[in-house]
């Protein structure tokens, strides 16, 4: 288990830009871990800060359900959760996961305990599906599925569901309602369920018309098909579609992927792409400069997310 660790950790502190040419690739890396359960769970790369042996851990009174504590981390406390028990896969009795994972997604930093870590894999998004015949309480946590060479399924984590489920949803505030007379439309997608009706919540409270895709592949999909339907009636899709918001991480086509086919479209110009990912390092906001978004958001700020879309969809009315 030691020298599995020692090979993730330096793997995580390889050339960060090595790993920002996967952009536009729909490629992902994903590091493999155990929870003592026999199934394999995997995590994006770019949400994993470090890896380590299980910490002292200090107790603290009133946390939420499998936090186990805190710890001291570079002069930082953070929550350590226990995976096993987040998921209902914890067994009586059980002891805590021997190896700790330090994610940092969504402008927090968290301790993961897990069973075992085991090794970073590269794979193509559209071998990554929706999950299927889950059972309900792990699948509320799981975004999506991929397959091994060996057969072996590989459940990816619901990062935001996780948090949400945690610590509570963010609390969305007073948000102004955009100063227009006309129709405003957004589409956006997000693979996370969690994340779908908070963009709704703010979206709504802009008083803007919205729809919505789970995954890449088919918000690609639905846009082509609002494109051709444009040019049947020779209008200009912008009239139809004032913004795109998408997700970096998605199933079958990332948001990379995504925002590049858009701007390489002519259908879609003038139509400005914003990418609200809780991937929130400068290598991700590099990512989606390279393949063309407009503005990058990290999740999950209401406010921020609002005053990031209100001068995009006001600056053509």
């Amino acid at each position: 288990m030691h020298a599995a660790l020692e090979e993730a950790e330096k793997n995580l502190l390889d050339d960060v830009d090595a790993r920002t040419k996967l952009a536009g690739s729909n490629r992902m890396e994903i590091l493999l871990f155990s929870l003592g359960t026999g199934e394999t769970f995997g995590i994006n790369v770019f949400k994993v800060r470090e890896v380590s042996k299980t910490p002292f851990i200090t107790k603290a009174p009133n946390m939420p359900n499998g936090v186990e504590g805190l710890i001291s981390l570079r002069g930082n406390v953070i929550p350590v959760l226990e995976l096993a028990k987040v998921l209902g896969l914890a067994k009586p009795g059980a002891e805590l996961g021997q190896s700790m994972m330090v994610t940092e997604y969504s402008k927090r930093t968290l301790g993961f305990l897990v069973d075992e870590v085991d090794r970073i894999i590269r794979v193509e998004w559209d071998k990554v599906r929706t999950p299927e015949n889950v059972s309900p309480g792990v699948h509320s946590y799981i975004t999506a599925i991929t397959e091994l060479g060996d057969g072996t399924l590989v459940s990816i984590l619901d990062v935001e569901t996780i948090l949400a489920n945690t610590f509570g949803e963010a609390v969305i505030g007073n948000i102004s309602p955009l100063n227009t007379e006309h129709d405003v439309n957004v589409f956006f997608v997000d693979d996370s369920a969690v994340a779908r009706k908070k963009i709704a919540e703010v979206l709504d409270k802009l008083n803007v018309r919205h729809k919505h895709a789970q995954n890449g592949l088919e918000a690609w999909t639905r846009l082509e098909g609002m494109a051709k339907h444009a040019q049947a009636c020779e209008r200009p899709l912008k009239d139809e579609v004032d913004l795109i918001l998408v997700d970096a991480e998605m199933p079958e086509m990332d948001g990379y992927v995504l925002t590049r086919n858009i701007k390489d479209d002519a259908r879609f110009e003038g139509i400005p792409v914003v990418m609200h990912s809780s991937l929130s390092s400068e290598a991700n906001r590099a990512m989606g400069k390279r393949v063309g978004v407009d503005a990058y958001v990290a999740k999950f700020d209401a406010d921020n997310l609002a005053d990031t879309l209100r001068p995009l969809l006001l600056r053509n009315r």
